[in-house]
């Protein structure tokens, strides 16, 4: 059974390890994705996932 990567924030490393799991749920990525504009301001709280939607998107 493979494991939630909680407490990791670079997309790489959780995508390295074969025993992890990452499922995008907030759609934060195709929303991304289809908005066309040059700035996008992502106000979340701490700890809910800022920095690993950043490096997914790298």
């Amino acid at each position: 059974m493979k494991k939630i990567p909680i407490g990791y924030s670079d997309f790489k490393e959780i995508r390295s390890n074969p025993d992890f799991l990452y499922v995008d749920k907030s759609e934060l990525i195709s929303e991304f994705l289809e908005d066309k504009c040059k700035v996008l301001l992502i106000t979340r709280p701490r700890r809910f996932g800022k920095t690993l939607n950043l490096s997914t998107l790298r």
